[in-house]
C-alpha cells in the first residue's frame, strides 16, 4: 500500500516581530496536538510532531541508566573468555 502524501499551502502570519503559522483544527484533532508540538528540522525540510510523553532525552536516559543498579559480575567472566588475546584485524 502506497502512503498518500497530501500538501496543503498555509501562509505564514505575523505573531510580533517573528511568524507564524495556523494549523487547521482538523489536523490538530488528527495529530493529537495540545499545547505545543516539536518541530524537527531535516535535511528536507520541516517535520512538526507531538511530544511523546514517555520518550527520555539522552540526558535523561543516561541519568535513568546511571541510578540503575545492575550487577555486573558476570560482564567480569566475560573480560576472562581469551577473546581480547585473538587477533580480530586479520
Amino acid at each position: 500500500m502506497e502512503k498518500q502524501i497530501r500538501t496543503k499551502n498555509i501562509k505564514l502570519i505575523p505573531i510580533g516581530n517573528s511568524k507564524g503559522i495556523r494549523l487547521p483544527k482538523e489536523i490538530i484533532q488528527k495529530y493529537g496536538f495540545s499545547e505545543s508540538v516539536v518541530l524537527e528540522e531535516r535535511e528536507e525540510g520541516v517535520l512538526l510532531h507531538r511530544k511523546d510523553g514517555n520518550k527520555l532525552s539522552w540526558e535523561d536516559t543516561f541519568k535513568a541508566m546511571s541510578d540503575e543498579k545492575e550487577n555486573w559480575n558476570e560482564f567480569d567472566i566475560t573480560l576472562m573468555d581469551g577473546l581480547d588475546d585473538e587477533n580480530l584485524d586479520s
